[in-house]
């Protein structure tokens, strides 16, 4: 019986990205955690892995820019997207919220429980680290901590949640991309992913986005993001629904490319719906 495909995620264990990873592919699969997202691109592009999983964006914080700037040079595509509710608690070996002196979480999750943070810890000292699962890991090592983290970080690490549900926002949705080597075949309910530059002139962008709607063509996000290839240049990503392979999507891009200097696709994959937790 032959070894299932490794799937590299941004890690370590119990981040959110790694249970993205598990709605994907389920828990029996080879998963290899990662240091960094361009480490996960790294894997996948020289063989290490099959397919990874990294984070593109979150509804209240936006996108990950190193995501975004990845996917531009990568030569891989998006296959598939996963979306996530963000349920953040408190994880403490502390009985009581006066006993935490220090809280331990990723930047970002650290800015979507702010308010409550600063309403019922104003006096914890609070600690960056380079992911949630990390600050579980501190937490359990260090008496008088707490983690911001995800109920599965909890369950890992064995650290009770103290406070659940601490996010300041009641609906908090991360997507999740996953990008392999190779091409997803359409479903009938896909989405595209495409990278363009446009022409310095009046009305380049007026005319790369008309097409979509002579097209009848939903253009669901628009992006920009500096090229970094010479200072106030930039580069605009797009969403689309409706697949490279459609007819309509095909005409649409062949006539997005006549205005502009450069056009990637970075894929297309079958739209994600919002998971359980």
């Amino acid at each position: 019986m032959s070894e299932p495909p490794t799937i590299a995620y941004l890690g370590p264990r119990a981040t959110f990205t790694h249970q993205a990873a598990w709605k994907a592919f389920g828990k029996e699969a080879a998963y290899a955690p990662a240091g960094s997202i361009d480490e996960v691109f790294a894997m996948v592009q020289d063989g290490r892995a099959r397919q990874g999983v990294v984070p593109v964006e979150n509804s209240n914080e936006g996108v990950v820019t190193s995501t975004m700037d990845l996917l531009a040079d990568s030569s891989l595509s998006i296959t598939g997207e996963i979306v996530l509710p963000i349920r953040l608690a408190l994880l403490s070996l502390s009985d009581d919220l006066s006993q935490v002196k220090t809280v331990f979480s990723h930047p970002q999750a650290l800015a979507q429980c702010r308010i409550w943070l600063q309403e019922n810890l104003p006096h914890a000292h609070l600690m960056e680290t380079r992911s949630t699962a990390e600050a579980a890991s501190r937490c359990r090592e260090e008496p008088g901590t707490a983690a911001v983290a995800g109920r599965l970080a909890g369950e890992l690490y064995r650290i009770p949640l103290l406070v659940e549900d601490i996010g300041d926002w009641a609906e908090n949705l991360t997507r999740f991309i996953i990008f392999s080597a190779d091409q997803a075949q359409p479903t009938g309910n896909d989405k595209t992913s495409v990278v363009v530059s446009i022409k310095d002139r009046v009305g380049a962008l007026y005319a790369m986005i008309r097409p979509f709607g002579d097209h009848g063509i939903n253009l669901t996000k628009i992006e920009s993001r500096p090229s970094k290839k010479k200072a106030w240049d930039y580069v605009f990503f797009m969403d689309f629904e409706g697949h490279r392979e459609d007819p309509e999507v095909k005409q649409a891009l062949e006539e997005v490319g006549e205005h502009c200097l450069y056009l990637k696709i970075l894929g297309s994959y079958p739209k994600g719906r919002v998971e359980e937790y």
